[in-house]
């Protein structure tokens, strides 16, 4: 399969818009956290993103407010501004086996060990593997999907207040997407179903 090596923005405007439309799990109490770690740990692949509030001013740096995992139908957001980073939801993020799908993920990871420390097992860096199969230079979620899979994906809630008290179904809607986009990608570079 040929793949386009970038897209321009007009290109990516054209194409149909596409968000996570299946079962969205808002875990933010600790009493959600177990139900979700069991069906996390029995995937081999997760498409996986954060999301942190952004910072306006020098030197300030906020911590991840919301750590999303996604398979074809179901999409977990973690709430780590409220429970922080469960152990067993680190334990998923360990696993060799499981595969965690996203971009720029190093940053994700770095930023997650703030809250708890673990080992990071399973990651696959998207832009990395696009670059390697297909020498696709475009390395952003947003272009990848337009690239790979023909639609695009919204950006436009990136901005906002993730560490609001009650989420909106727009931020809700947005961070299941990142995620499940990702896992997306993944299997259409290694053409799995």
């Amino acid at each position: 399969m040929d793949y386009k090596q970038n897209i321009t923005n007009e290109e990516l405007n054209s194409l149909p818009l596409k968000a996570f439309d299946k079962e969205i799990h808002l875990i933010d109490s600790m009493e959600l956290v177990d139900q979700a770690s069991e069906y996390l740990k029995q995937q081999d692949i997760l498409g996986f993103d954060t999301e942190t509030k952004p910072s306006f001013f020098k030197g300030q740096k906020n911590k991840v407010a919301l750590l999303q995992l996604s398979t074809e139908d179901h999409a977990f957001l973690i709430r780590t501004c409220k429970i922080g980073l469960p152990k067993s939801i680190a334990d998923v993020l360990s696993d060799e086996n499981i595969i965690k799908a996203g971009v720029a993920i190093r940053d994700d990871i770095r930023a997650l060990q703030k809250w708890r420390q673990f080992e990071p097992g399973g990651f696959v860096e998207l832009a990395n593997l696009a670059k390697e199969k297909y020498s696709i230079q475009d390395s952003g979620l947003k272009k990848l999907c337009g690239i790979l899979l023909g639609f695009r994906i919204s950006k436009a809630q990136q901005l906002s207040n993730w560490e609001e008290n009650v989420l909106r179904h727009s931020q809700m809607v947005y961070g299941a997407t990142d995620a499940w986009a990702g896992l997306k990608v993944f299997k259409q570079l290694y053409s799995v179903e």
